[in-house]
């Protein structure tokens, strides 16, 4: 199989590093890749948001399966383009990734679909947001209505702070995503990342994860796209990871069916756990990042397989073989991040360190300048590893880290704190 996969950050380079493990792949293209993916697969540069453009790239390149990686390419109707053009593509339609495209739309569909999740309230203009909060107070979380790039979500711990929160919002923060704001009540409890695989009409569970979203340790400090993650998740037992299946997934996916937009892709459930008692916290409509990173590791080359069936509506006959092993990936992120940061520094030791299917530095915001691999994003690397216990793959992912020579760069050290 020639496969395609659009994307360019550490949740490509682990779906490129596991395609690759899988003796189907026969030719492997990523648009536009990194530096890290460049290593394993040839890259193209084209716009992945266009769908005329990706469809003619497919067929000049006898492409047999497009795997969308980000979700901006979704919402614009990437995969739509490709199915109108019989290239088999994994990723929902833009109608069904409206569920991440859209908070409202996400709770309007949960309220029909009578999937449990938090209160909340709609706004389109500044005043009666403020207005709202004034009257409600803290804890509450306010929520860019559009894609943000994952960092649309403020949870402030003030009145003052929420009112800032809606100004920037309002004021185009997060441009034309913060020109509707979803305000929802605070949950407590614990939060987990549990990815199931839908093919329209099946519904397939493929694993567990938990992600550290605040840039300090201690999960202190304002979110970003994610410091770290590791699977499985411990709160998602099966009892409970059941009951979200029950009673918000297949309920979910029944109602996008209904309404003619059935869901085919990967969906990631975000889902906040207290008492046994799981309540959605969001929806995406692609594998998450860092999340996707301890996945790929851990599925290794079956995943192009489910990938596949998925894109064929075939998952009724694919089942996940898990190893009962443990996964866990720490990002390295510019110093800065998620503010402003330096771009262009120079990322040293990389060539010594030693991959296999137990330790892989996937690359996220880097390029190739000069021969010397360059920082250009605000999460750089994700050193993934694992091992029989999360302990072991905790101790293999940051050895990997600190082989790594890069002044500018910092991470988390308390990466699985919450698990161990």
């Amino acid at each position: 199989m020639n496969i395609l996969i659009l994307g360019s950050g550490g949740r490509e380079h682990a779906l490129a590093w596991a395609v690759m493990q899988n003796p189907k792949c026969d030719k492997l293209i990523v648009a536009p890749g990194n530096a890290g993916i460049a290593q394993i697969a040839d890259c193209a540069s084209f716009d992945v948001n266009d769908g005329g453009v990706v469809v003619t790239f497919a067929e000049e390149n006898a492409i047999d399966l497009v795997i969308v990686g980000p979700e901006a390419p979704l919402a614009a109707g990437v995969a739509d383009a490709l199915r109108n053009a019989s290239i088999p593509v994994f990723g929902p339609s833009a109608a069904a990734a409206k569920l991440e495209a859209s908070k409202s739309f996400t709770k309007e569909i949960c309220d029909a679909a009578k999937a449990p999740t938090a209160g909340y309230a709609h706004f389109t203009d500044l005043a009666s947001a403020k207005a709202y909060v004034t009257e409600q107070g803290m804890p509450l979380v306010i929520k860019a209505d559009g894609l943000a790039a994952g960092k649309g979500v403020i949870i402030p711990e003030t009145l003052d702070e929420a009112l800032a929160a809606l100004d920037d919002m309002f004021g185009g923060a997060f441009g034309e995503a913060g020109a509707e704001v979803v305000i929802e009540e605070f949950m407590t409890g614990e939060e987990a990342s549990y990815f199931i695989l839908v093919d329209g009409e099946t519904v397939l569970p493929i694993g567990t994860a938990q992600d550290h979203k605040r840039v300090g340790e201690g999960d202190t400090g304002p979110n970003t796209g994610g410091m770290g993650a590791y699977s499985p998740a411990p709160v998602l037992t099966d009892e409970i990871a059941q009951k979200a299946l029950d009673e918000i997934i297949k309920p979910t996916m029944a109602e996008m069916a209904r309404r003619g937009t059935p869901y085919q892709g990967v969906l990631y459930a975000g889902l906040m756990i207290e008492n046994g008692q799981p309540r959605l916290v969001e929806y995406n409509v692609r594998f998450g990042d860092p999340e996707c990173q301890v996945l790929m590791l851990r599925l290794g080359a079956q995943a192009l397989d489910l990938i596949h069936a998925c894109a064929e509506g075939r998952l009724a006959e694919a089942q996940v073989n898990w190893a009962d092993d443990h996964a866990m990936t720490v990002v390295l992120a510019a110093s800065g991040y998620p503010g402003s940061y330096e771009k262009g520094t120079a990322i040293n030791g990389l060539d010594a360190i030693t991959e296999d299917s137990f330790n892989v530095m996937f690359h996220a915001g880097t390029s190739e300048k000069d021969g010397q691999v360059v920082a250009t994003g605000g999460r750089v690397l994700n050193a993934t590893a694992r091992g029989a216990t999360l302990q072991e793959a905790r101790d293999r992912a940051y050895a990997l880290v600190d082989a790594v020579d890069w002044p500018e760069g910092f991470c988390r050290r308390d990466i699985g704190w919450r698990a161990l």
